[in-house]
């Protein structure tokens, strides 16, 4: 089993089947996948209320503290992944601190474009698992090569963009608007949308294979990490259009 979701991979279930009484099921991970959800909105909810009552001086330092520990907790979950059911809620309050000052600057920019990117990312959601259920995707190996391949290319040309910051210079397709800048977000959502359908697989796989417990609030964090990076794409690409 393999997802293009970095904070799965196939060694998360090697050594772990048999090591408890309590599985893990479906149902469990989607009751925890829920509350992720919930405790993400209502920190996103607090810096968005910062933002529009006190002005964007009022969160920048909350934006860049949820942005980094949540890289850091997101990193620290990945190798430890006993310790899920408590970095993965502490993932979603650092991840909504900085999507919800991210979501507000964008929204006093482009007025009604954050309703639209939760609609277009929660719709995306609930397509692909019908499609999902319904058998008109499935995660072949092929499948699976092909967007853990896009995955990667995708992370080492932000990594790229990144040091390229550094030194005063940028790729104009990634951030500016434009036809070359909206097809790239367009090509980049389309394979964050896919990574859903890797992370559903490989979560009714573990379920079937009587995975740990704990393994559910992993599997909740995993799909928060995916639907995290959906939602800020298609933000993104929004806003270039918009432009």
């Amino acid at each position: 089993m393999r997802s293009g979701n970095p904070s799965l991979n196939d060694n998360i279930f090697r050594g772990t089947l048999g090591a408890t009484a309590e599985r893990m099921t479906i149902n469990g991970t989607v009751n925890k996948t829920m509350l992720l959800l919930t405790i993400c909105v209502v920190a996103a909810a607090w810096t968005w209320g910062r933002f529009f009552g006190s002005g964007p001086q009022a969160i920048q330092g909350v934006v860049g503290l949820g942005a980094i520990a949540g890289l850091v907790v997101a990193m620290v979950t990945v190798f430890k992944q006993t310790w899920a059911p408590y970095t993965a809620p502490l993932y979603a309050v650092f991840e909504g601190l900085f999507i919800g000052g991210f979501s507000a600057l964008m929204e006093a920019r482009y007025p009604g474009i954050v309703i639209q990117a939760v609609g277009l990312t929660f719709g995306t959601l609930l397509c692909l698992l019908g499609a999902y259920k319904s058998g008109f995707i499935r995660a072949t190996e092929n499948f699976k090569l092909g967007v853990v391949a896009a995955t990667g290319g995708i992370a080492l040309l932000y990594l790229v963009q990144i040091g390229l910051h550094f030194f005063g210079k940028d790729m104009p397709f990634i951030h500016q608007s434009g036809t070359a800048g909206m097809l790239f977000s367009a090509f980049v959502v389309v394979i964050a949308a896919l990574n859903l359908v890797l992370d559903f697989d490989y979560i009714e796989r573990g379920a079937e294979a009587g995975a740990p417990k704990y393994l559910e609030w992993y599997g909740a964090f995993a799909l928060l990490v995916t639907l995290v990076w959906l939602y800020l794409e298609i933000l993104r690409l929004l806003g270039k259009s918009r432009d």
